[in-house]
Parts: structure tokens; sequence; C-alpha cells
């Protein structure tokens, strides 16, 4: 979405099966407001109420989007799937792109 995005492309986005039943304007705004919503930085993603509004009011200027927390480039996602080939046969151990770490309080 985020590439299609960038390249002006949103309307692709769209599926098609959706025919006229799908206002087209609306459908880019949803794309809009979900882009901000999976910015990288979470101060830059917008309130839930501001999502509401967001969605509710067409008037309301949304700011530009900035590049997703999990967005993963043609060249990241090349070496991936290499890697995956490499798991398949038994070469590499498995990873993930986005690492997590849990952590678990106990009382003492």
């Amino acid at each position: 979405a985020w590439t299609l995005w960038r390249k002006r492309r949103a309307m692709e986005l769209i599926d098609e099966a959706m025919g006229q039943s799908c206002e087209t304007s609306e459908a880019l705004r949803c794309i809009h407001i979900g882009l901000l919503c999976v910015q990288q930085d979470p101060a830059n993603r917008p309130t839930m109420s501001s999502v509401l509004l967001m969605l509710s009011s067409p008037s309301v200027t949304l700011p530009a989007p900035s590049a997703p927390a999990f967005f993963l480039a043609s060249n990241v996602l090349s070496e991936e799937i290499q890697s995956n080939d490499k798991i398949l046969n038994g070469e590499e151990q498995p990873y993930t792109a986005n690492d997590i770490s849990i952590t678990s309080v106990d009382a003492r």
C-alpha cells in the first residue's frame, strides 16, 4: 500500500469487485487514514478520536503520511525470499525482519 501510495497509484488498492458500490474518494481517504495509523513514529500516528473525526468529516484535511513501521523495500523482500529458500533447504535458521521482545514481570 505504501509503495503504491508514494507512486500515486493508490487506486490500484481498491478491489475491482467493489465496482460501483464504492465511492473512490472515500476509499482513498480510508487508505490515507490507514497509512497515518501505521507510521513509523507512534507520536505521528493519530489518536482514535482523531481517526473517528477524519472518517466522519470529509472536510478535515489529512496530513501526508510518512513511511509505515513495517515497510519492507523490494530489495529487502528479495533478500527475504532468498533467505526463505535457504531455510527450506536447511541451510539457514528462520528469522523475521520485525523482531519482538517480550518482558515478563514476576513478583518476588
